[in-house]
């Protein structure tokens, strides 16, 4: 059965409070086992938040917004129990405090959030500019434009999602999870707006998508906050075309639980900080996750983001004196071209080396691309000065590896951009590697 939001009482005149008649649709819907709620083309929405429940399709006809009101004190601060009251508080992930989700869901089974309609966070009514290059927020972390935590079978497809405060689409402790088709539209320079940040989820398929955000695209989360889900686990990501300030795909930085079996293949990253990265930093292990058949082309935005343009990074080193990193094995890299102002970039520690890489049939051209300096690798986050080490970047960089296979990988360097590259790859206490890398 399809419920109207205009039969409940919404206007769509884009200044109105559409929330209570939006949530009534909500709620009738489910009440009487599940359907359609339609917020129908041509208008604009414009509403507080709203709460998402089991076997509802939120669907938002092609040229309607759902936009997010400006006032934050008009937004759902859920208490975990699924309760939506603006008085309730849920614990933010990210930092434990309490946070606010524009678009909130938990417990709600077989939910899909789907059309071909947009739903725009209104970043700036959140956000100050910091630098010609980065805004932020007076408060952290700001509103998440959907937050669905332990929704199992749910699915999200087709919509745009755009302007987000912070992170856009953050399903947590969630067993099998679709995400199909969407587009995902964030400025640049708007801080922490990841794109699709599974935490603690089993069973994804993410596929289709073109992502733009400042921060990751795609990131792979266990957070600290949701730990009581287990690890995240059998994940797929096919066919999308990213761009990103941070990396187009990511798994950590927070890891406090494991991530195994990823597959990740035929996507397209371009204009990025970063192409792909694996950050342990916590006591969460990384095993099993293979690239394959993936073109990578990154340039450096500036100091105020993560990374130094690396194609390809993972490091392991641990967050500070109390919190050890776990581990990082079992990972492939197949078929990638990669085309930038850095190179390949793996860094372990000298207690837990990265082990069981490899690497086939890639390519790594550098060359300058930005006006930001060259020679830096970034760790981090780390427990002691600034992160960035200073080094002439070089195509491949490996240290504390424990077992690397290299078949059929080949590197060069722009003729105009000798001087600022090395020719030569680096390897600083690596055991156990085989295979030949050539240049040209």
């Amino acid at each position: 059965m399809i419920y109207s939001v205009l039969d409940t009482g919404a206007v769509g005149d884009g200044q109105t409070n559409d929330a209570p008649a939006i949530q009534k649709a909500i709620d009738a819907c489910h009440e009487a086992g599940g359907g359609r709620v339609l917020l129908e083309s041509g208008r604009t929405y414009y509403a507080s938040s709203i709460e998402l429940k089991g076997n509802v399709d939120l669907h938002i006809g092609k040229g309607a917004v759902l936009k997010a009101h400006s006032d934050i004190g008009t937004y759902i601060r859920p208490n975990g129990e699924g309760v939506a009251d603006k008085e309730k508080r849920v614990g933010n992930p990210v930092t434990g405090k309490p946070s606010y989700a524009f678009i909130y869901a938990k417990d709600a089974h077989n939910i899909t959030i789907s059309g071909e309609g947009a739903i725009d966070g209104n970043a700036y009514a959140f956000v100050k500019r910091v630098s010609p290059y980065y805004v932020t927020g007076d408060f952290y972390p700001r509103p998440t434009l959907v937050y669905t935590e332990h929704c199992n079978h749910s699915t999200f497809t087709g919509v745009t999602m755009r302007n987000a405060p912070f992170w856009t689409l953050h399903p947590a402790g969630s067993d099998d999870v679709a995400i199909h088709g969407l587009r995902i539209l964030n400025d640049l320079d708007v801080a922490n707006s990841d794109g699709i940040d599974p935490d603690h989820c089993t069973n994804v398929r993410i596929s289709g998508c073109h992502i733009t955000c400042a921060d990751d695209c795609i990131c792979l989360k266990t957070t600290v906050g949701n730990r009581e889900y287990g690890p995240t686990r059998n994940v797929v990501i096919t066919n999308c075309t990213l761009v990103s300030t941070s990396a187009a795909i990511k798994i950590g930085t927070e890891g406090v639980d494991d991530f195994e079996n990823v597959l990740v293949d035929n996507c397209i990253i371009t204009g990025s900080n970063r192409g792909i990265s694996i950050q342990v930093r916590d006591g969460g292990n990384v095993r099993n996750v293979s690239f394959s058949n993936i073109i990578i082309e990154t340039r450096r935005f500036s100091g105020d983001w993560w990374g130094c343009a690396e194609p390809i990074v993972i490091t392991a080193h641990d967050r500070d004196a109390q919190t050890k990193s776990g581990s990082v094995s079992r990972v492939r890299f197949q078929n990638i071209t990669c085309d930038g102002e850095n190179g390949i970039f793996i860094s372990g520690n000298e207690n837990t080396p990265i082990k069981d890489l490899a690497f086939e049939k890639i390519r790594v051209t550098l060359r300058s691309k930005s006006k930001w300096p060259k020679g830096f690798y970034d760790l981090r986050p780390i427990p002691d000065g600034n992160g960035i080490l200073e080094q002439k970047s070089s195509p491949i960089f490996l240290r504390h590896v424990d077992g690397v296979e290299m078949k059929d990988v080949r590197t060069s360097i722009s003729e105009d951009d000798r001087s600022l590259f090395s020719e030569e790859g680096s390897c600083e206490h690596c055991e156990n590697v085989s295979g030949k890398v050539w240049r040209g």
